[in-house]
């Protein structure tokens, strides 16, 4: 991808040296950074949302570019360490003297990184779903994911709709499974639910047999809500369905990707989850605002790439056409891009559709969200019973 934009801007150059001309402004480049962990635990999380960021970048160049300028993206592999990710942000600022920084892939790393963003009053949007990157909001700091709490708010009102009462979490204990569980404690509440058991877990484990044991030993445990990424959303499936336990399991909406389903099996069956509606953009009516958006990005991801598109290259997608949509209205200012994206208003993504504020650098409602299941190995509507 740099090698091709490079190109163009040697190509450029010699034209306005022969030329003699002024030209040589056209030669000049929009740098965009990214932050990715496009290899390692989190790759799940990276690999797509950097594959949907070239595809983008590359379209909008060949369309012209931004103004006339072409888009330089340099991306830069965290392999999901929040030191790396300190590392590439900084260099991203300093030395490559970037607009404007999409990513890091994790909440983790995010968090690591927001401190650096602010500071050198560059934008950061994360795509990653942790709440706490953008509350308290800072002002150069924003996200695309949809809120941890309003995953949270959609899995209560279902379990409420279904008289489930008492519940059990668990939840990884890296920065999305924590944050995720204290929203989740937070709310049961305001829901009339009881949480009965709160777990957390080495979110790389490959058995959780015990902690199942554990909580199915309780009785009054009528549903389990499990916060996590791989590998623990397909593990505590398969071993609450190996022992026997059929309470209802609810995923987070980190379970938006049917390699996970396909990882669980039939223990995937019947999890319900809060997720944006990409994975059913074909069953949405034609006058939803996002359903072309979501129907072309899917098209051309899957035809690209030969895999299905998920919501994780759904958020660095939607991160990339924020900053575009900036850098049209505001020009290649880091302060410009900034005020620009925070007076977004209707703004049509992936995720959902954004409207930010000086009070909510998210852009998010609740409405974001639908309720998924899985029926017979794929993402389906969620019917109430």
């Amino acid at each position: 991808m740099k090698q091709g934009i490079g190109r163009i801007v040697l190509g450029i150059s010699a034209v306005c040296l022969l030329l003699g001309s002024s030209l040589s402004a056209l030669a000049e480049t929009i740098k965009v950074g990214a932050i990715f962990a496009v290899t390692g635990p989190a790759s799940f999380l990276g690999g797509p949302a950097a594959r949907s960021a070239e595809m983008l970048v590359e379209q909008i160049n060949q369309a012209g570019g931004i103004n006339g300028q072409p888009i330089e993206l340099i991306i830069k592999d965290s392999a999901g360490s929040s030191e790396r990710a300190v590392s590439f942000a900084r260099q991203l600022i300093e030395e490559e003297r970037v607009v404007a920084i999409v990513g890091p892939s994790t909440s983790g790393e995010s968090m690591a990184v927001k401190k650096i963003a602010e500071d050198a009053k560059t934008v950061l949007i994360s795509c990653a779903a942790a709440e706490v990157i953008v509350d308290p909001v800072a002002r150069y700091v924003f996200k695309t994911p949809q809120k941890d709490s309003f995953a949270a708010q959609k899995i209560f009102a279902e379990m409420q709709r279904l008289g489930i009462d008492t519940i059990a979490i668990a939840a990884g204990n890296d920065g999305f499974g924590k944050a995720g569980k204290e929203q989740l404690e937070k709310l049961a509440p305001t829901f009339d639910i009881t949480v009965a058991a709160s777990e957390t877990y080495d979110s790389k484990a490959t058995d959780l047999s015990a902690l199942v044991a554990k909580l199915k030993a309780n009785p009054s445990i009528g549903a389990v809500v499990n916060w996590s990424i791989v590998p623990a959303q397909a593990i505590i499936a398969k071993n609450m369905r190996q022992s026997g336990w059929d309470v209802p399991l609810f995923q987070s909406h980190g379970f938006g990707n049917i390699k996970y389903a396909e990882a669980a099996g039939v223990a995937a069956e019947g999890i319900i989850f809060p997720s944006g509606r990409l994975l059913v953009a074909d069953a949405l009516p034609e006058d939803d605002p996002q359903k072309a958006m979501l129907i072309q990005y899917k098209t051309e991801y899957e035809a690209r790439y030969q895999e299905e598109a998920s919501a994780f290259g759904g958020y660095a997608y939607d991160a990339i056409n924020i900053v575009v949509e900036a850098l049209r209205q505001a020009g290649n200012d880091r302060d410009g891009v900034r005020d620009a994206i925070e007076g977004l208003q209707g703004f049509a993504g992936i995720g959902g559709v954004f409207s930010f504020s000086p009070e909510d650098h998210n852009g998010l409602d609740i409405d974001s969200f639908v309720m998924l299941t899985v029926k017979d190995g794929t993402f389906t509507l969620y019917e109430r019973q």
